[in-house]
């Protein structure tokens, strides 16, 4: 089941700026770290950069101090994919300026950075000091959902999303991520309504029809949902909603369609070992049993799991 799962931009970052009227708060501990960090030193900047993103405070930041030649060496690293550099860097820039109204970005690309490393428990500490200093943040409401998700812990995940709801009722990607989960915990009635409610604010909408493609498709309405998953595919085509509908397909024992969706997702993603557990159902079906076999070996030297392999064409 995909999800929409927005990723904080590394740094580019600082271009999202706190509300005016908050004041920027001092950070005294990442992490494990405690430490006890001095009030910055008033300098008068010799340069000024505006960054100014669509809805947001313009904010400005010096680009001649060491917090911005941190910020700089910690690109590099990012750039380098060297994760516990970066890290390092993005930290020290915190220290040097603990009261500069941009750590609640610095500190959502720290959590970015652990969550690329896996470290999820610390990537949720961090998002969570960061939307703390800006709590109406949506970008960093969605990044810590999306952690939450892979943290499997879905309902705080929910929430997340719900908070978005209250900041902006019409946010289609929160309403479409709140069903998808839902469905996941086999609430088909409350996925419905979040899937109905993204029409009420935006008629005709795509994701709306996403969602409702995936709730049939759970439901066992398997004609109703390659109805949605055609709508979807015509305005967007991709390898996930060709896959799914070709499942539908084979359940409808609609076989050359099926294998016209297989055949188009093979075409975009070779290297996608479950198309060929599809592909596999699919000749299973004709009674091309040696070809299934053939299909389940590929799977597997794509790297799917052979006991998995063997279960999901059961």
């Amino acid at each position: 089941m995909r999800l929409f799962r927005t990723i904080f931009p590394l740094l580019a970052c600082i271009a999202m700026a706190m509300p005016c009227h908050m004041k920027a708060q001092v950070i005294s501990s990442l992490n494990e770290q405690n430490t006890k960090i001095a009030e910055p030193q008033k300098e008068t900047p010799k340069k000024q950069t505006q960054f100014a993103p669509k809805g947001e405070q313009k904010v400005h930041i010096d680009t001649t101090t060491v917090y911005y030649a941190y910020l700089d060496s910690a690109q590099n690293c990012i750039n380098k994919k060297d994760w516990s550099n970066a890290e390092d860097f993005i930290r020290k820039s915190i220290k040097s300026e603990p009261g500069n109204p941009n750590n609640s970005l610095l500190i959502s690309n720290l959590a970015t950075i652990q969550r690329y490393q896996g470290k999820l428990e610390e990537s949720i500490k961090n998002y969570t000091l960061a939307i703390d200093m800006t709590p109406n943040a949506i970008t960093l409401l969605n990044n810590r959902a999306s952690v939450y998700i892979e943290a499997d812990q879905i309902d705080k995940a929910i929430d997340d999303y719900k908070r978005i709801l209250v900041i902006e009722p019409d946010n289609e990607e929160a309403r479409y991520n709140i069903g998808m989960l839902q469905l996941e915990k086999n609430d088909f009635k409350e996925a419905d309504h979040q899937f109905e409610e993204i029409l009420r604010y935006h008629p005709g909408s795509i994701l709306s029809s996403e969602g409702k493609a995936f709730l049939y498709k759970a439901a066992g309405n398997y004609a109703k949902a390659v109805s949605h998953f055609s709508e979807v595919i015509k305005a967007k085509p991709s390898v996930s909603l060709l896959a799914n509908r070709a499942d539908c397909y084979l359940m409808l024992k609609k076989l050359n369609e099926a294998a016209d969706d297989i055949h188009s997702a093979i075409q975009i993603t070779p290297d996608d070992g479950f198309l060929y557990i599809l592909r596999a159902k699919l000749k299973k079906m004709r009674y091309e049993n040696d070809e299934a076999q053939k299909d389940i070996q590929l799977a597997i030297d794509h790297g799917v799991d052979p006991t998995l392999a063997k279960q999901l064409l059961k």
